[in-house]
C-alpha cells in the first residue's frame, strides 16, 4: 500500500523561512530510516505558494491565480510517499516523524495519511491496462 504522508503549512513555510541546518540533519535522519526500511519511495519540501499557481476550471472556463494563498491552514508544506503492508504501519512511521519540524497551525501540529488508488483497486479494462502502461514507462525513466 502506498501512502502519501502530508506536511501542512503554516506562516514560517508560506513566509518561505528555510528549515536551521540542525533541522535539516534531523530531517535528514528520519528519512535515512525510512530509506533504509525500504518503504521511502519520494518525498519533498514545496516553496511557499506565493510562488505557485491555482488552474480552476468552472462553466467550461480555464482561470489562472497566481499565489499567495491565504487559507494557509489548507495548504501542504512538503510530503512523504511511503510504501508499507498497512495503514497501521503508515501510523507508526507518522508517529516518529520529528515533531519539532511539524509546522503548527492553529497550536495543532498535523500529519496526514492518505492511501492511494492502486490500478488493482478499479475494474479491469482498457483505461487500466493504458495507465498500467504509462506506469512501467515512467518507472523505466527513473532508472
Amino acid at each position: 500500500m502506498r501512502f502519501m504522508m502530508i506536511l501542512r503549512g503554516d506562516a514560517r513555510t508560506e513566509a518561505g523561512v528555510l528549515p536551521t541546518e540542525q533541522d535539516l540533519a534531523t530531517m535528514a535522519k528520519y528519512n535515512e530510516e525510512l530509506v533504509k526500511a525500504g518503504v521511502m519511495l519520494d518525498g519533498g519540501g514545496l516553496k511557499p505558494t506565493s510562488e505557485g499557481a491555482r488552474v480552476t476550471f468552472s462553466g467550461g472556463k480555464v482561470k489562472v491565480t497566481d499565489g499567495p494563498f491565504t487559507e494557509s491552514k489548507e495548504l501542504i508544506a512538503g510530503y512523504w510517499i511511503i510504501q508499507v503492508k498497512s495503514k497501521e504501519e503508515a501510523i507508526e512511521w507518522a508517529r516518529r516523524v520529528p515533531f519539532h519540524m511539524v509546522p503548527q497551525v492553529e497550536g495543532e501540529a498535523q500529519i496526514e495519511l492518505r492511501p492511494f488508488f492502486e490500478l488493482e483497486d478499479f475494474p479491469q479494462g482498457e483505461a487500466v491496462q493504458q495507465h498500467a502502461r504509462l506506469q512501467e514507462e515512467m518507472a523505466q525513466r527513473k532508472s
